[in-house]
């Protein structure tokens, strides 16, 4: 098992002067774990250090400035930026900011012109020409302008168009000068007094109205010509606005990272008065600091002479949960993904991630055992890893190569089974035994022998565990502590006897070492209370102690069966590994020949399907049958103040 980095519960205290100084080194030292000093710190009339956050604004007035320009602020070098000056920051940043959204709203006016000049360009084009007719060569202007005929320019769906003839009676004229696959484009004249009825038909028939802007004139041909050039000049225009709000973003850039690297810390520094504790006109801040950094941070306040800062082990403090930070070794440390996943030890609890590496890289291969595949894996978990610095990169290389050093095992390379018999026939070995296709109950019964020997483990470390804690109710009499093991072991070995044919048993063997564990299994608690010398008592009633026990001891046998048959999947995912492959291969000698293609993506296929389904049922075998047995979790992860410029203020 990996361990838990040892805590120092750090008490700083000082005059209400000295607050900004030592909220700064907190949020630069990077090892402080900030906890409410109220939760400590009981006596005498307490206030809270916080207020109104004054950095706030300028922060959001930079998002403001991010999301109008685009770009992104990051962090860079301000220190020749000093906090006397923080407060004129606003101010540069506000004019910064309307500069900007004049040049941004310029921007905007000038799209907005170049649209309204294309949508009325599309709609003129339809006035060119249209089915049997000629471009409109009178001003369209005049046509609107009539005193006596109302004038409706719009479109017709296709089939409604055809319909008009059903309203020859009626006094209207539409005159087609445009068509797509779905409009008619024309206009309507009908008379001043019959121009309401006309509208109720034209709506009948879903013609759709289009309005011509004010600019539009002359003919169809001139308006077209006209808008053309429109469009292209404010296409320009567009361009022109835009490359001046680009230059000043440009000239600005570094500035507004500064400022923003500036306050984002005065920011998330100020915000830390929440968590300080004020009484009268002095302040108190508590926390946590790794041991092996206490000496690094304790030098950060000698130039502070009137601050106190004690340092002492965090079992002396009684307040607050001491937080926790998982010390892994380098094969180790990407899986304490999944113990995160799972809850974090407790800081006086173990640090299972060692074990889970080591069991899950194991069971993986045992379970996708594939030189090839497994060559896969690796390279895939390289990739993800150096491009997007994902930690299930990092997982997927151990993996990678638990699976090759199995696959080698089983002589499968991408589903041949038989490939690399030849090399090991030259030197002489043999790994019959090993293959699935020869040896299924090999693989089933080894299967159910390392899922025994996992358990046997998980209770050992239990043990351990109790026997730190002085529980001895875990650690001697639980069905996960000495009296479980026991039975368990004897139990198995009284099996194993009986399908080998050997004489082990008898009632000594019985009484001993199945009957009585689980009598004590039966009487755990009752038995911790008298080691513990409280005495022999049982809290409720006899009756309600009986049935209780006995359907917890009767769950307990039950968990043994089922969580060491549940390590039969195990052996079970080595022998659907060798079918589906079997299948690849018929598929790609199919039609009497061998096709790359089905067998390339054939590999994909069981890489994708049988990878994913594997890694889920080892991490459950973790979770359920592994966890279950050593591990509660329940741990508070230690999270170091820093500044997160990531993080924007919006």
């Amino acid at each position: 098992m990996s361990s838990i980095e040892k805590m120092m519960f750090a008490d700083i205290a000082g005059m209400d002067t000295d607050l900004d100084a030592v909220l700064d080194i907190i949020c630069s030292c990077g090892c402080f774990h900030m906890e409410n000093a109220a939760a400590v710190h009981i006596s005498g009339s307490k206030t809270n250090a916080k207020r109104e956050n004054p950095y706030t604004a300028p922060l959001k007035m930079l998002a403001e400035i991010g999301t109008l320009t685009g770009i992104k602020l990051q962090k860079t070098d301000c220190s020749d930026i000093p906090d006397s000056r923080a407060e004129q920051l606003t101010e540069d940043i506000r004019s910064i900011r309307n500069r900007v959204q004049k040049l941004n709203a310029e921007v905007r006016k000038a799209s907005d012109e170049l649209n309204s000049h294309r949508m009325a360009l599309e709609q003129v084009q339809h006035l060119s020409g249209g089915e049997g007719v000629g471009s409109l060569n009178v001003d369209i202007e005049q046509i609107f302008a009539c005193k006596h005929i109302k004038v409706r320019f719009g479109r017709l769906p296709t089939d409604s168009y055809d319909k008009l003839s059903y309203y020859e009676d009626k006094n209207f004229y539409f005159l087609a000068y445009g068509r797509d696959k779905e409009y008619v484009y024309g206009f309507c004249f009908a008379p001043l007094s019959e121009a309401e009825e006309i509208d109720s038909i034209l709506e009948s028939l879903y013609f759709d109205r289009i309005r011509l802007p004010d600019f539009v004139h002359g003919s169809a041909d001139d308006a077209a010509k006209a808008l053309e050039k429109n469009v292209d000049d404010d296409k320009n225009d567009v361009e022109s606005r835009k490359m001046d709000l680009a230059d000043y973003v440009e000239q600005q850039r570094d500035t507004l990272n500064k400022y923003f690297t500036k306050l984002k810390k005065l920011h998330d520094t100020f915000e830390l008065r929440e968590k300080v504790m004020m009484i009268r006109d002095k302040f108190y801040i508590v926390g946590f600091v790794p041991e092996k950094d206490s000496e690094r941070f304790k030098k950060y306040f000698e130039g502070l002479k009137t601050v106190s800062l004690v340092m002492k082990p965090c079992d002396e403090n009684g307040e607050i949960e001491t937080p926790v930070k998982l010390k892994n070794n380098k094969f180790a440390e990407p899986f304490s993904m999944f113990v995160d996943l799972y809850g974090l030890p407790a800081y006086n609890d173990i640090n299972p991630t060692n074990f889970v590496a080591i069991t899950y890289t194991l069971l993986f291969g045992i379970m996708f055992g594939d030189l090839g595949q497994g060559l896969v894996i690796l390279l895939l978990g390289i990739l993800l890893w150096k491009w997007k610095k994902m930690t299930l990169g990092r997982i997927m290389e151990r993996l990678g190569v638990s699976s090759m050093i199995f696959g080698t095992l089983y002589g499968s390379v991408f589903g041949y089974e038989e490939l690399l018999d030849p090399m090991y026939e030259s030197l002489g070995i043999s790994f019959l035994p090993f293959k699935a296709i020869h040896s299924i109950n090999n693989v089933l019964y080894g299967a159910i022998g390392i899922g025994i020997l996992i358990i046997i483990i998980s209770v050992i470390v239990n043990m351990i565990m109790g026997f730190k804690e002085k529980n001895y109710t875990r650690a001697l009499f639980s069905n996960n502590g000495l009296a479980g093991l026991v039975f368990y072991c004897s139990l198995l070995m009284l099996l194993l006897g009986g399908m080998l044919g050997l004489n082990v048993g008898g009632p000594v063997y019985v009484v001993c070492l199945i009957v009585l564990p689980l009598i004590v299994m039966f009487l755990r608690e009752p038995l911790g209370d008298l080691l513990k010398g409280k005495g022999f008592h049982i809290h409720e009633s006899v009756g309600d102690f009986i049935a209780a026990n006995f359907f917890e001891c009767f769950e307990f046998l039950l968990g043994y069966a089922t969580n060491t048959l549940s390590f039969v999947r195990v052996g079970g995912f080595v022998l659907s590994h060798a079918g589906m492959m079997s299948v690849v291969l018929a598929l790609a000698n199919m039609s009497g020949g061998f096709s790359p293609l089905v067998m390339i993506l054939g590999n994909l296929f069981v890489i994708a399907l049988e990878g994913l389904l594997v890694g889920i049922q080892v991490l459950r075998l973790e979770f359920y049958e592994m966890f279950s047995r050593y591990y509660t979790g329940g741990g508070k992860a230690f999270k170091p103040v820093t500044v997160n410029y990531d993080e924007i203020i919006e």
